[in-house]
């Protein structure tokens, strides 16, 4: 059996609170699924690796082959639990999270 290829995902969060990790994977999850249905949802196999609140900075991994399903599903994404506006962008994608955070730490500077 072959091993899931995975892409990371820094997604810089907009919005006038800080809001709660856990809120913002329930509202990923739920607009994947309302997209993709169940089957796509399992198949993008998502999950998040690490939050930073005071740069408003989001972790994502994914599967390889469902990347552009999941920045979809992130772009559409406009509230948190029916009340906070919300936007999420992109700010760089890799394959592994070394390279990931190199390429933070460089957009930092």
């Amino acid at each position: 059996m072959r091993r899931i290829r995975k892409r990371y995902i820094a997604l810089h969060i907009d919005s006038v609170q800080h809001l709660d990790e856990k809120r913002l994977m329930k509202a990923i999850w739920g607009k994947v699924y309302q997209l993709f249905g169940e089957v796509g949802a399992s198949q993008t196999a998502l999950s998040k690796i690490d939050y930073n609140k005071e740069q408003a900075i989001l972790v994502i991994r994914c599967s390889h082959k469902r990347l552009e399903s999941t920045i979809a599903a992130t772009a559409a994404i406009t509230e948190v639990d029916d009340e906070e506006s919300v936007a999420l962008r992109v700010v760089a994608v890799s394959g592994t999270l070394k390279a990931l955070r190199n390429k933070l730490s460089k957009r930092q500077c």
